[in-house]
């Protein structure tokens, strides 16, 4: 007899899978976060895949099939990079500007755009060339050909986001709401780093 896939309609099971990542969150924030982070970061990576695939089918040019280092690269900088580093950031953010000091939404935003964004956009390509066992040499032409490009693309979608994230979205929330969005940016840093 076949089994039929039934959709999950049960809002009872959504409330006690939030309330369920509520608590894990307050229990263990950082390794929540950063769990979170790697799985997200993950599908990011097979977002990618699976795009550059779908164009090269329609371009009737054929290419490998998906990479499974990709995705685990991926997961390990969300689970050891993206999670941690972000889960302090924002936390850091609420100690140095908090809602008090005057201005206090736009200095966050600009503390975060053109310092926290620059520096963690080079930790993301030097984590991934060490993960895809390269040498400083390549990380250096990484570096010159897409480092640039990747930052102003980083400015251009991640600033309206960011402005949200760090001004509206409670503290606990910031690196889930980021690493939401990160899904389709790591799909481009991906992309780019080819």
């Amino acid at each position: 007899m076949p089994v039929e896939s039934v959709p999950i309609r049960d809002s009872a099971f959504y409330q006690r899978l939030l309330q369920h990542y509520l608590n894990l969150l307050k229990k263990y924030p950082i390794l929540t976060k950063s769990v979170t982070s790697g799985i997200l970061s993950a599908l990011g990576n097979l977002l990618s895949q699976a795009l550059e695939k779908r164009g090269r089918d329609k371009a009737g040019k054929s290419g490998k099939e998906l990479d499974l280092l990709g995705p685990a690269r991926f997961a390990v900088y969300g689970l050891c990079v993206t999670g941690p580093v972000s889960h302090y950031f924002y936390q850091l953010l609420e100690l140095l500007l908090p809602t008090s000091i005057p201005y206090c939404m736009l200095k966050r935003l600009l503390l975060d755009r053109l310092v926290f964004s620059p520096a963690f956009l080079l930790l993301f390509f030097l984590v991934m060339n060490m993960l895809e066992g390269k040498n400083w040499s390549a990380f250096q032409e990484k570096l010159r050909t897409g480092y640039w490009s990747a930052l102003k693309m980083n400015w251009k979608v991640w600033t309206p986001f960011q402005f949200v994230n760090i001004n509206y979205v409670p503290v606990q929330f910031r690196v889930l709401f980021a690493n939401l969005v990160a899904l389709f940016w790591y799909a481009y840093l991906a992309s780019v780093r080819k």
